[in-house]
């Protein structure tokens, strides 16, 4: 086996397709474990402030339990993260409609979006850094969506951090929208729900939404509402309160909008700490937003890895991308992809701890 990167089935679809799960590892104990279904990360290892190291991602430990599941748990998403109003959008004149997912809105690209196809190993690299690229061709019309697609995921492994990097190209104009679903729990296996984590989200401002969780278009300010974040707070501090943004939602599954980011240069999106092991996780990304969602959908139907059920708010995600439903609101960051362009993305997570007994990133 080789000391960075193994390679390893991991099951076969209903057609025959084989999945594959590549494993990268480091010599500072951070392990992800990386599936061509959906370009899922089904495992993320990092060391608490003693040294253990746990898995801090929810998982399955089967194809067939991840096919299964509908909350999106661990893929890469596309064409569309996050939701389409009523699943129709124009571009230049002409009306499209994606599949309705969750009615009455399309979701995180539709029926059979990026999260369901089996990516390409486009390369896979062994070094002090190891990484590896994914490919997927989505053909003209896909969901709905105009123009083929071509699209690279590249996971590189650092010595503190997982670097995900998107580059997409089109022969027709449409509309683009990546990120990746990871439910984290950084307190590790067996840990209880996410409330205690301690969330830092530099954002003066957040989308609010209607009842079906569509922006309304307003861009409302942070200030003397469960959404500022500016400060650390505990998840659970406010997620139960009379807010209505937090009752349309029950709970967080809104989009903060982040300052200061520069095209092609990553900003803080998010920082995380999570008290009991001293893990903590920060969020840099080149993208306008990041979706924050506790896990409120999650409803233990779901037997993860392990055999533990995962119960609402037992996870948390932090997506950063451009914002929901932007092809309607012209106001928005466009998400408008042309023919000769090239769309680049670029999320790093960095992991440390609060300790100094064990290494400091």
């Amino acid at each position: 086996m080789s000391e960075h990167l193994q390679r390893q089935p991991f099951g076969r679809l209903a057609d025959g397709t084989e999945v594959e799960a590549i494993t990268l590892r480091n010599a500072h104990g951070l392990t992800a474990r990386i599936l061509t279904y959906g370009g899922i990360v089904a495992r993320l290892e990092t060391p608490d402030r003693t040294g253990k190291i746990h898995n801090i991602v929810l998982g399955f430990d089967s194809l067939d339990a991840y096919r299964r599941s509908p909350h999106y748990i661990g893929p890469l998403i596309g064409r569309y993260a996050n939701r389409i109003a009523g699943g129709r959008f124009m571009l230049d004149g002409n009306v499209y409609q994606v599949p309705i997912n969750l009615p009455p809105n399309a979701l995180h690209g539709g029926t059979q979006g990026f999260n369901a196809a089996v990516w390409t190993v486009e390369r896979a690299t062994d070094a002090d850094e190891p990484s590896v690229t994914l490919s997927h061709i989505s053909p003209d019309g896909d969901q709905g969506f105009p123009g083929q697609l071509v699209v690279q995921a590249r996971f590189v492994l650092t010595a503190d951090t997982l670097r995900l990097e998107f580059t997409a190209t089109t022969v027709r104009a449409t509309v683009l929208n990546l990120t990746s679903h990871w439910y984290f729990n950084l307190a590790g296996p067996g840990a209880d729900d996410i409330l205690q984590h301690e969330l830092l989200i530099p954002a003066e401002a957040f989308l609010p939404a209607d009842a079906t969780l569509i922006p309304t278009g307003e861009i409302r300010s942070v200030a003397d509402t469960p959404f500022d974040f500016r400060k650390p707070m505990q998840i659970g501090a406010r997620i139960n309160g009379a807010d209505e943004q937090i009752a349309i939602a029950n709970g967080y599954d809104h989009s903060f909008l982040l300052p200061g980011s520069a095209e092609g240069r990553a900003a803080l999106a998010a920082r995380v700490h999570e008290p009991d092991s001293g893990r903590v996780m920060e969020v840099w990304t080149t993208e306008p937003s990041v979706h924050f969602y506790s896990g409120n959908s999650l409803d233990s139907s779901d037997a993860g890895t392990g055999g533990r059920a995962y119960k609402p708010r037992d996870g948390f995600c932090l997506e950063t991308q451009h914002y929901p439903d932007a092809p309607n609101h012209p106001h928005f960051p466009s998400t408008v992809l042309r023919p000769g362009e090239t769309y680049r993305s670029r999320t790093e997570f960095r992991f440390s701890t609060d300790g100094t007994n064990v290494r400091r990133y």
